[in-house]
This record gives structure tokens, sequence and C-alpha cells, in this order.
């Protein structure tokens, strides 16, 4: 088994955390860290909730590019939004973002995230080759 640690250069990098760990096996495993809204300078995208999420869809799959593979490999995400954020809007911003690409989900409300700042959280589980 090997591990691998991503930080794709499109993404914020923190010596604290890994954007993406890609286990190598009989099938590769990426886990996909917590992405929130940000920019490659680790800002928080401006224009709200919808901004943020399409952004931190771009931030995963920025990730699972750098393992070679892209959402049809996710099998699970988990998105996690900050308290009075509208599901519906993240469906619609996931949308424009993700495509039609279903996956197993899961979708909890937080009083807040690591970033006071940060209105959603997404962690995607794909599975390569």
């Amino acid at each position: 088994m090997e591990i691998t640690h991503l930080n794709p250069e499109s993404l914020f990098s923190s010596p604290a955390f890994s954007q993406g760990v890609l286990v190598r096996g009989t099938h590769d495993t990426l886990y996909v860290g917590g992405q929130n809204g940000t920019d490659a300078s680790g800002a928080i995208v401006e224009g709200g909730f919808a901004a943020q999420t399409e952004q931190a869809l771009k931030n995963v799959l920025a990730v699972l590019a750098a393992a070679g593979a892209d959402q049809t490999n996710v099998v699970r995400l988990a998105v996690y939004l900050a308290e009075g954020q509208s599901v519906e809007e993240g469906y619609a911003a996931s949308g424009r973002v993700w495509g039609p690409h279903p996956t197993a989900i899961t979708v909890l409300t937080v009083a807040d995230l690591g970033r006071p700042e940060a209105l959603v959280e997404i962690e995607a589980i794909a599975v390569i080759g």
C-alpha cells in the first residue's frame, strides 16, 4: 500500500493538512479533505453561499484531477452547511459545477465551520481504477 498526500497548486497549501490523501492498492482510494469556498491564496470567495459552494466543489475537482480522477469516481460526498444556509441553493450551485453525477451524499447543518466566514465545507471519497 502506498499513501500520497495531494496539494494541487490551484489550492491553498498548509503545513497542517493535505487537501487529499490517495491510497494506492488493488483499487486506489482518494480521501478529499473538507474543502471550503477558498481561492488559491486561501481567501474565502466573494458572493455568499452559492459562490462558496461552487468554489468548494471546484476545489474537490482539483484534488480529484491531481489523482487522475473526476466526479465519476466519487462514491461519497459529505456536505456541511453553516446554520441558516439553504440546501436548495446548495443543490442549484452543485448542479452548475458538479453536473449530473449522483453519488451517496450526506448533508449536515452545523453551528459553524472552522473558519467563521465559511458557509460550506465538502469532503469526498473516490475510488480510482
